[in-house]
């Protein structure tokens, strides 16, 4: 199994899991909560893909990520104490799974032949609108909009790649190396909370 997408399923199922406990947090129904989860594992790469015009979008075409999405929903239902103990694991899946998203939806685009500007604007949009539309949701002011250095190591990590890959620098490589710069970002941009500045 490719690397990527190993990573990129589980991740989806991360995300579902954040969106159901986010939807558990609102005290919602059973469905509210599948639905929250649901929208959270693909709503980014649902957006891309039809901002690019590639349809049907990615996850219709593999019946994996449905699994790990309700797989995601059972788990945040059925092991919520045991979910909230893990939080620091799932932040690094968090973490990780943004890395990867950043990097698949920033490939697609530039295969589908778009401006490196916009595959990297593509790239930010797989990572993160996912959480936007949760936040959304459930009545929440998005956490890209509010100082938290988020979309902007996604930006980041997308210029990484597009930079490196001007230079020639082979796909695994280039790969690899934007992967980790993201997941050090967030990580140092958490740890040492940086932050924007607001202008209120």
């Amino acid at each position: 199994m490719n690397i990527l997408y190993f990573i990129d399923i589980v991740g989806t199922m991360v995300f579902a899991i954040s969106g159901a406990l986010a939807g558990r947090d609102k005290k919602l129904d059973l469905f509210g909560i599948a639905a929250v989860g649901f929208i959270t594992a693909i709503g980014g790469g649902t957006v891309r893909d039809v901002l690019l015009g590639s349809t049907p979008v990615g996850w219709m075409n593999d019946l994996i990520y449905l699994i790990m999405i309700g797989s995601g929903v059972i788990i945040s239902m059925f092991f919520n104490r045991a979910v909230l103990k893990l939080r620091r694991t799932f932040f690094m899946f968090d973490t990780v799974g943004i890395a990867v998203f950043t990097v698949l939806g920033l490939q697609k685009a530039l295969t589908l032949g778009v401006h490196p500007a916009i595959a990297i604007m593509m790239g930010m949009v797989s990572a993160v609108f996912g959480g936007v539309i949760r936040d959304i949701v459930c009545n929440e002011i998005p956490l890209i909009f509010r100082q938290e250095i988020y979309a902007l190591t996604c930006i980041a990590g997308g210029i990484v790649y597009v930079s490196l890959d001007s230079f020639g620098i082979g796909q695994v490589l280039n790969v690899a190396i934007t992967s980790v710069f993201i997941v050090l970002f967030r990580v140092l941009a958490v740890k040492y909370q940086w932050k924007l500045p607001d202008f209120s």
